[in-house]
C-alpha cells in the first residue's frame, strides 16, 4: 500500500519540476536569442559631447537602438572632417560627419565607394563668428583689414574659397592665422583674433558661456550668403551597408526617432549630454542644441519633405560651388556620395 502512496506523493512534485525545468530552458534559450540579436555598431559623433550629440544620446536612453536589435556604443570626434577617415577605415561602423568632405574624399580615392545614407543638417553649420567691438558687422566687407582664427581641420574654413567666390569678397586684405580647436574662442574672446571660423552653434554659445554679451557677437551663416552646401551627415562603412544593410536601416529609424526625441526635450537631451561631459552646463548644451535644431535641422525643406534626403537640384548646385575650390577628377563618382534608399519611410520622418 505504501508505493502507491509515494508515487503520488511525487508524482505532482515531479510535474512541477518538470515545467520549471522546461521553463528555464525556454528563458535561457530566450536570452541567447536577445544577446545574438543586438548588432553590435561602433558611432562616432563629429565633435565632443556638447548639445548635439543628444540628437543621438536620446537614441540610447530611449531604448531606440535596442529596439532595433542593435548594440550602439558612441564615442566623441575630433572634427567633422574627421569622421570620413575613422568610418572609411572600418574603425567605426558610423559616423556623423562633412558630407563635402566625403564627397572630395570619394573624389581622391575612387575604391572606395562610402556612403551618407542620412542627411542631418540639411542647412550647414558652417560659420564666421566675430565680434562687433572688434569692428565685424554682417557685411563681408567689414571682414577686410581683420584678422580671422582659422584652425586647419575645421569644416567651415575649408569652405572658404566658396565664401569668398560667391560673395566676391578679396581676401587679399584679410589676415588668417591658423589656431587650434581648443583656444580658436578664447583668443577670440580676449581680443586676439577679430572673428573666427566655426560652427554656429558651437562657437556662438561657447562666447556667451565665456562671457562675451550676445549683442557683441556676430555670426556669419554661409548659407545666409550664397553656399548652397549640405552640412552633417549620418555615413557608414562600405562593409557595414554591404553586410548589414537591415542593420543600417534600424540604425536610421532609431536615430529619426532620437532626433525628434530631442527636439520635443531638449532639456533632457542636454542631461545626457552633461552626463558624458564633466565641464559641460545644461543650460549651455540645451541653447547649443535648439540653436543646431533651429539652424540646421528643422530647417523649411526638411520640414515639407521630412528628415533626411536632400533635393537633387540643390545637390546638384552644391558639387558646382565644391568645384570653385577645387576641380574634380570625376564628378560624378564624386557626387554619388549619398544615397536615400535605406531611409525611414517619409511618415516616420516627417516633423
Amino acid at each position: 500500500m505504501s508505493a502507491p502512496n509515494i508515487q503520488r506523493a511525487n508524482g505532482p512534485r515531479r510535474w512541477l519540476q518538470l515545467v520549471g525545468a522546461l521553463i528555464a530552458a525556454m528563458l535561457g534559450l530566450s536570452g541567447l536569442h536577445s544577446a545574438s540579436a543586438q548588432t553590435p555598431v561602433r558611432f562616432t559623433l563629429d565633435w565632443r559631447f556638447e548639445g548635439p550629440a543628444a540628437l543621438f544620446l536620446m537614441a540610447q536612453e530611449k531604448g531606440y537602438f535596442q529596439a532595433e536589435g542593435l548594440d550602439v556604443t558612441i564615442d566623441a570626434g575630433n572634427g567633422s572632417r574627421e569622421t570620413i577617415p575613422r568610418v572609411a577605415s572600418g574603425n567605426y561602423d558610423a559616423g556623423f560627419g562633412d558630407v563635402n568632405t566625403l564627397i572630395r574624399f570619394r573624389d581622391e580615392n575612387p575604391n572606395i565607394d562610402m556612403k551618407a545614407v542620412m542627411m542631418v543638417y540639411d542647412r550647414p553649420a558652417f560659420s564666421i563668428v566675430a565680434r562687433k567691438s572688434r569692428g565685424v558687422t554682417n557685411d563681408v566687407k567689414s571682414l577686410e583689414g581683420k584678422k580671422i582664427g582659422a584652425p586647419a581641420l575645421d569644416t567651415a574654413f575649408a569652405q572658404w574659397p566658396i565664401f569668398k567666390a560667391v560673395t566676391k569678397l578679396d581676401d587679399s586684405k584679410i589676415r588668417l592665422e591658423n589656431v587650434g580647436f581648443p583656444v580658436r574662442e578664447p583668443m577670440l574672446a580676449a581680443g586676439e583674433v577679430d572673428a573666427v571660423f566655426g560652427f554656429a552653434h558651437s562657437s556662438y554659445i561657447t562666447l556667451k558661456s565665456r562671457g562675451v554679451p550676445a549683442e557683441d557677437i556676430v555670426t556669419m551663416l554661409m548659407a545666409d550668403y550664397g553656399v548652397e552646401l549640405y552640412g552633417n551627415a549620418v555615413m557608414v562603412s562600405p562593409k557595414f551597408l554591404a553586410e548589414k544593410p537591415d542593420a543600417v536601416r534600424g540604425l536610421l529609424r532609431a536615430i529619426a526617432k532620437s532626433i525628434k526625441a530631442a527636439i520635443a526635450d531638449p532639456d533632457l537631451g542636454a542631461r545626457l549630454v552633461v552626463q558624458r561631459n564633466d565641464i559641460a552646463r545644461p543650460e549651455v548644451e540645451a541653447e547649443r542644441l535648439k540653436m543646431a535644431i533651429d539652424q540646421n535641422v528643422m530647417t523649411p525643406w526638411a520640414k515639407a519633405n521630412g528628415l533626411g534626403g536632400i533635393d537633387p537640384a540643390r545637390w546638384a548646385r552644391a558639387l558646382d560651388q565644391l568645384a570653385l575650390a577645387a576641380p574634380f577628377r570625376d564628378k560624378e563618382k564624386a557626387g554619388a556620395a549619398f544615397t536615400g534608399s535605406y531611409l525611414p519611410a517619409p511618415a516616420e520622418r516627417g516633423f
